[in-house]
């Protein structure tokens, strides 16, 4: 074969293994999506790569020119140090994808990640505009004992704040559990073809609207206030973007495009469940900060609500430029 046949044959493939090299040569992201057009996928660089090998054994043999020669040379050693390097320590790639692919993964569902917050933040405001006019609301989403127990918690009188009672590290561990399994329940909803992510985050906004519209009605507004304010920018947050993972989902099941359903069924659970691991992390941290932050009070309400302002400025800035300038950047 002549070396003019050898280069149009197998030229695209040298060029798809070229912008492979140039997005992840300079960063140790693991990110397994597609990142630009005609890019090739994490898992088909061991096959592009021993078909590289191969061709630059043939191009030795037949005598190809010099400078052919070294491009494949150059091509081999970059992927050689890609492929076999060692590996990050797990604590640094955990790092990677909370600072960094995890926002990135976030802003590229920005369609259902808005969505999502419109459906969870106007019932929000509704309800609780609803309850000031309009008191016996609550009891239509709650019974008389619940919201008993919901005042007695932001009695402006009781020594506790946001709870009756209970060490912090056993609070700490109901919260974990309790803000865990509403994430997971928003966002695995969406198999039934979104409608459960979209029920979910209704609820969940009309309920707090109301029981925070109850409590400031009532004149309870200034201790809850002071106990939510700081874990709600990770809380609320991390509940919005499990519902847009649950909404990409059903969006996968419903309109799958020109791919089969199940494969777009896959796809979407594939960045769901990425999204839930960074969602997971978010609401640890809020956990952490209501166990042992927000039910301190003897903090003043200029202290709690100061602190509130750092995290509710943090939260969207981490979201909104956190990868920016890595290989992966939007």
């Amino acid at each position: 074969m002549r070396q003019e046949q050898f280069v149009a044959r197998y030229q695209h493939e040298w060029q798809a293994l070229e912008r492979w090299l140039a997005l992840r040569g300079e960063s140790a992201r693991r990110a397994r999506r597609q990142v630009a057009d005609n890019a090739l996928n994490d898992e088909d660089i061991p096959q592009h790569y021993r078909r590289l090998c191969q061709q630059l054994a043939l191009a030795r043999k037949r005598g190809y020119s010099p400078q052919l020669v070294a491009r494949l040379q150059v091509l081999m050693q970059q992927g050689h140090g890609l492929l076999y390097r060692t590996p990050s320590p797990h604590w640094q790639r955990a790092l990677e994808f909370l600072f960094a692919d995890f926002p990135q993964l976030v802003r590229s569902q920005a369609r259902s990640m808005w969505a999502a917050t419109a459906l969870f933040a106007v019932p929000l405001l509704g309800s609780f505009l609803l309850v000031q006019w309009y008191p016996d609301f609550i009891h239509l989403l709650m019974d008389n004992r619940e919201i008993a127990a919901m005042e007695s918690m932001y009695d402006p009188s009781s020594p506790h704040l946001g709870r009756d009672s209970g060490t912090d590290w056993m609070m700490f561990g109901h919260y974990i559990m309790n803000n865990i399994s509403i994430g997971l329940r928003t966002f695995a909803s969406g198999l039934l073809a979104g409608v459960g992510t979209v029920l979910v985050l209704l609820f969940n906004g009309l309920t707090i609207g109301a029981v925070a519209g109850h409590l400031q009605h009532i004149g309870h507004g200034a201790p809850f206030w002071q106990f939510v304010a700081g874990h709600g920018a990770f809380e609320l947050t991390a509940i919005v973007i499990a519902g847009g993972a649950g909404l990409q989902l059903g969006m996968k099941l419903l309109a799958p495009g020109r791919r089969r359903r199940i494969d777009a069924l896959v796809d979407g659970g594939v960045i769901g469940a990425r999204l839930c691991l960074g969602v997971a992390a978010m609401l640890l941290v809020a956990a952490f900060i209501e166990a042992f932050w927000s039910s301190i009070a003897e903090v003043p309400a200029w202290g709690k609500f100061s602190v509130a302002g750092v995290l509710w400025s943090v939260v969207p800035l981490w979201l909104w430029r956190g990868g920016r300038g890595s290989t992966h950047a939007d």
